[in-house]
């Protein structure tokens, strides 16, 4: 399917609106950092050269939140440097603040480069940051004390968590629009099948009026046209009839309540008292199976009374069904399908294989009986 222009991939747009939130995020954490500096003014053994450390905090908060701002701009560079900025504001606090303190000068600010990874490469960036960030944070203090190792231990977990998180949303954005762009593609198919059956129906409305007036062969072919333009007819109304939750992996319906939906004159419907649930596409093509024979029946055997029995075992569901017609002469099915008519091999027997069963088929002088056996997947 062709893309809108300016189109983008959804992964994209998750990563454009986390970025957004984490430049947010950014001037808060440096707001932060800068107040807690000036309430801390007096740790500073070199207050000249800690303000420097602030101001490139700063001037460094506007350059990410310009960068990050456009996809184009998210290069591994720019993420590199970003961490290396943080990694140096924390291995220059002993310089700035003596020996023995308590507090860096970055703080909490050494989040947003760590995010930054976790958003763009995902929880193995989040992973390789936080380690990074966890190793200078503990290697330019001469006690580690228990509060600083269980910030440590948080920006750990917090890199691969965000990471996770990240990746997880990208994963969703994408299978949305896919989920989107297929249902947008079937909706396009469905309308040009609509198309194409009135085109079709159009002309074998033609052959059958046609046929009639001119008799001999051309009525008999006539005929034939009249049944496809009813089938076609019925098949149309079908899809427009066919449930939103119809064919869709993990929906599930009853398949005697679709069964019984054909009973009607001449054809009797036993089923189990208990519904019959299975897979909404297993039951759309066991019931076109049943419904192929049932016509089969009303077209060749008239005035025959048919059974459509429906059986369910712990490993498989049978559908028989069964007629007291004349039966089916030998080698009809095989010139049918030489003649290109393919009811029963496509109609019948297809539909049941392609569902890993059986249609096994038994004629005579007494009827004609189809088996129609399928395997329970969800047992």
């Amino acid at each position: 399917m062709t893309r809108p222009v300016g189109w983008r991939r959804p992964e994209a747009t998750v990563e454009d609106r986390l970025f957004r939130s984490l430049a947010v995020l950014r001037v808060v954490l440096l707001l932060n950092a800068v107040g807690l500096n000036l309430y801390r003014a007096e740790n500073f053994q070199r207050p000249v050269a800690g303000l420097l450390v602030v101001l490139v905090m700063v001037a460094w908060t506007a350059f990410t939140v310009w960068a990050y701002a456009d996809p184009a701009r998210r290069t591994l560079p720019v993420l590199v440097l970003d961490l290396l900025v943080a990694l140096g504001a924390l291995a220059v606090t002993p310089l700035v603040k003596g020996d023995g303190f308590s507090a860096s000068v970055p703080g909490f600010w050494v989040m947003a480069a760590l995010l930054a990874w976790a958003i763009h490469l995902r929880w193995r960036g989040g992973l390789v940051a936080a380690l990074a960030l966890a190793v200078v944070d503990l290697s330019v203090r001469e006690d580690v004390s228990q509060t600083n190792y269980g910030n440590v231990y948080l920006l750990v977990i917090g890199g691969v968590v965000i990471g996770g998180m990240a990746e997880s949303l990208h994963r969703m954005a994408e299978q949305r629009d896919r989920a989107e762009h297929e249902a947008a593609a079937a909706r396009e198919r469905a309308r040009l099948a609509r198309a194409v059956h009135d085109g079709v129906l159009q002309v074998l409305a033609l052959v059958q009026r046609r046929g009639a007036e001119l008799g001999g062969d051309a009525a008999e072919l006539g005929r034939l046209a009249g049944e496809q333009e009813a089938e076609l007819r019925r098949l149309i109304r079908a899809q427009d009839a066919v449930p939103s939750g119809a064919g869709v992996p993990g929906g599930r319906r009853d398949l005697a309540a679709e069964l019984a939906r054909l009973e009607r004159p001449g054809v009797v419907v036993v089923g189990p008292g208990a519904p019959v649930e299975l897979d909404a596409h297993v039951v759309d093509e066991l019931t076109a199976a049943v419904s192929a024979c049932l016509d089969n029946v009303t077209r060749h055997a008239p005035g025959s009374t048919a059974w459509v029995l429906l059986e369910e075992l712990p490993d498989r569901v049978e559908v028989a069904v069964r007629d007291d017609g004349p039966g089916i002469p030998a080698g009809r099915l095989a010139a049918a399908e030489d003649q290109g008519r393919l009811g029963v091999s496509q109609s019948v027997r297809g539909r049941v294989l392609d569902l890993g069963g059986t249609a096994t088929l038994t004629t005579g002088a007494d009827g004609t009986e189809w088996e129609l056996c399928v395997p329970r997947e969800d047992r």
